[in-house]
């Protein structure tokens, strides 16, 4: 059967349902009339639930749902209602789109199915009664597409690609429903720099809008910039265009003298600026002999980013004739660069032959702390004071005439002091009996006398020798014979 004859075939049993739906309307009311105005009539068919609309991504699998009750005989039918077609009628496919069906449960569910939707499935669809008048349902179906960005045929490829000082300007068009917006991002998180004809700039995170252009560019926008596209619907989806900035070499040694020790290793080091990819080289001589890689020099070359390099030369086991200038050099067909550093020996001072003398490490013995005592006796200050007051005692026998001067030991050595002084346990001695009475007063007459003196004298001596002990002084020995002989 010809695609023709199917076309008359179907239409043919469209107008017959028709026609019959409407003869048994006819005579359904034809029989009411013959019975009489006076009785009601039958209820009609109703729909039980509303149309849904239904938003669905492109590619998908949909159905509208029609649930009609109390249809006795009459048909359903499935309209696209903005072309007025015809899509079905009960079970019957009129349409002849693949992608269609209907179905029914057997009771009062009707059911139009599209498989893989596209986007001219879109719009409104009609569920109908072939009642009088007739009775219908509409939903609506809405078909989004992601975001997809368009490859442009005539797309240059060096779009992207300027001298320094010079403008890009770079297209990304998307398509999606609904319709997507354009973002620009620089990779890696980087900021876009748009400049104006003074040179003025502004940093952004990111710009809207399908063209990103731009002016006055510098080596430093060179890399990678990303056009998204969403419309969210998902995926977003991205595009990256390169930049490149041609410029130049420029280039400097790290350091421009160095200096090593014969019989060593050094390496000599430069940081080159230039794209595109330039030519680069070590030379000797004011530039006239190039370099190689051999036993006797290294030579190697390291990418920091899109635009500079880090060269290496490295001069194996050094000799004499090995210091003096060098040069790295570096062309590319915008221009050529150089720089030169010089390599002086370094003298290392002789290497010592003597052998070092061992160090013995002594611990030293702790000393025994003494006790400090802020309350001496009487004795005790003799003893501690028994020189300078003995030298003060002959004075004063000079003096006096009569002297008041202190009995000297037996052996001229001083029992106990080390100055010839007696011992303090026979001074009380030497107080008693009559002539030691009176010798006794004549002292302390010439004690309180010159008491001042005598204190600031002793107590200054004392207090040099012993800082810790409190001042006793002389008084303190006055008073102690005072209340021996009042």
């Amino acid at each position: 059967m010809t695609q023709t004859q199917f076309c008359v075939r179907t239409l043919a049993s469209v107008i017959l349902l028709l026609l019959t739906g409407i003869l048994r309307t006819k005579g359904s009311h034809s029989i009411s009339n013959i019975q009489g105005h006076n009785e009601p009539d039958e209820v009609g068919p109703h729909f039980l639930a509303q149309l849904t609309n239904i938003t669905v991504p492109q590619g998908r699998d949909i159905s509208f749902t029609c649930v009609v009750d109390n249809l006795g005989q009459y048909r359903v039918a499935w309209i696209k209602s903005d072309s007025k077609a015809i899509l079905g009628i009960h079970t019957h496919m009129v349409s002849l789109n693949p992608r269609l069906s209907v179905t029914h449960n057997g009771h009062n569910t009707w059911k139009l199915h599209i498989s893989h939707v596209q986007l001219n499935d879109s719009g409104s669809y009609m569920c109908q009664v072939n009642t009088d008048p007739m009775k219908s349902l509409s939903g609506y179906l809405d078909v989004v597409v992601p975001p997809d960005i368009l490859n442009h045929p005539d797309e240059n490829i060096d779009e992207g690609v300027s001298t320094e000082g010079g403008s890009i300007s770079l297209l990304c068009s998307a398509t999606g429903v609904p319709e997507p917006m354009v973002q620009w991002r620089r990779e890696g998180g980087k900021d876009i720099i748009v400049r104006s004809e003074s040179r003025d700039k502004q940093a952004f995170k990111s710009v809207e809008g399908e063209r990103l252009t731009l002016t006055n560019v510098h080596r430093t926008d060179m890399g990678g910039y990303l056009c998204i596209a969403s419309n969210g619907i998902p995926p977003s989806v991205s595009k990256r265009f390169d930049v490149h900035v041609n410029f130049p070499p420029t280039i400097k040694a790290v350091n421009q003298l160095v200096g090593a020790p014969v019989e060593r290793e050094v390496t000599l080091e430069c940081i080159v600026e230039v794209y595109p990819k330039p030519l680069n080289g070590w030379y000797r001589n004011e530039g006239n002999v190039k370099l190689h890689n051999s036993n006797k020099y290294n030579i190697s070359e390291a990418m920091i980013n899109l635009y500079m390099w880090h060269l290496n030369l490295t001069i194996r086991h050094l000799a004499k004739s090995d210091f003096g200038a060098y040069s790295c050099s570096s062309v590319n067909a915008l221009g050529k660069s150089e720089t030169r550093i010089r390599l002086q020996e370094l003298r290392l001072p002789p290497k010592s032959t003597t052998t070092p003398t061992p160090h013995v490490h002594t611990t030293a013995k702790p000393r025994r702390k003494q006790q400090p005592s802020h309350n001496k006796g009487l004795n005790e200050v003799v003893r501690a004071k028994e020189t300078h007051f003995s030298n003060q005692m002959q004075q004063e026998n000079d003096v006096f005439g009569s002297g008041i001067g202190v009995p000297q030991s037996p052996n001229g050595g001083g029992g106990a002091g080390a100055g010839g002084i007696m011992a303090s346990g026979n001074v009380n001695g030497m107080i008693n009996g009559a002539e030691g009475k009176l010798r006794f007063r004549k002292f302390h007459k010439y004690m309180l006398q010159h008491k001042h003196r005598m204190k600031s004298g002793i107590r200054g001596s004392y207090k040099h020798s012993h800082p810790h002990l409190p001042d006793q002084g002389i008084l303190s020995v006055c008073i102690h014979m005072r209340r021996l002989h009042p």
